[in-house]
């Protein structure tokens, strides 16, 4: 008896070299375009505009492949969950990708070119301390009733 195998499903990104090649090229294209920002600088408030560099996020190289000709209909997100086991081939090329771009955002809050607030909270990343323990201080000695 025959075995019922999925289809082949035909892959928009036909490599893991080519998923690497469009992170190239989405990285290239979100460093050489900075925001422009309004701002106001001397006693008289005169409007500047200032470059303000802009971060790597996964949200943004799944918005360029999904518009990148031939893979309009699909963007990256099965590739890095490895949808129906398909993308075994590109689990390491999808990590050192989401790498990258955790990099590119932990460095950017700790120099303050992002927001360090939003940083951290993207990346899972906290300051704290825990206080939902119960203090533990030990008793004393009752000194006032020595007999």
């Amino acid at each position: 008896m025959a075995k019922n195998n999925p289809p082949n499903k035909k892959k928009y990104i036909a490599t893991p070299d080519e998923m690497w090649e469009l992170f190239m090229q989405y990285k290239e294209s979100v460093k050489n375009r900075p925001k422009l920002v309004q701002d106001y600088v001397g006693k008289d408030g005169k409007v500047v505009y200032r470059e303000r560099e802009v971060p790597l996020t996964f949200e943004g190289f799944d918005n360029f492949v999904f518009t990148f000709e031939g893979v309009r209909s699909k963007g990256v997100q099965q590739y890095f969950t490895n949808q129906d086991k398909l993308y075994d081939t590109y689990i390491g090329i999808c990590s050192r990708i989401k790498a990258i771009i955790r990099q590119d955002q932990i460095e950017g809050g700790m120099v303050s070119i992002y927001n360090p607030s939003i940083t951290q909270r993207l990346n899972g990343l906290k300051e704290g301390i825990d206080v939902s323990g119960e203090l533990n201080i030990p008793s004393l000695p009752d000194i006032g009733n020595r007999e």
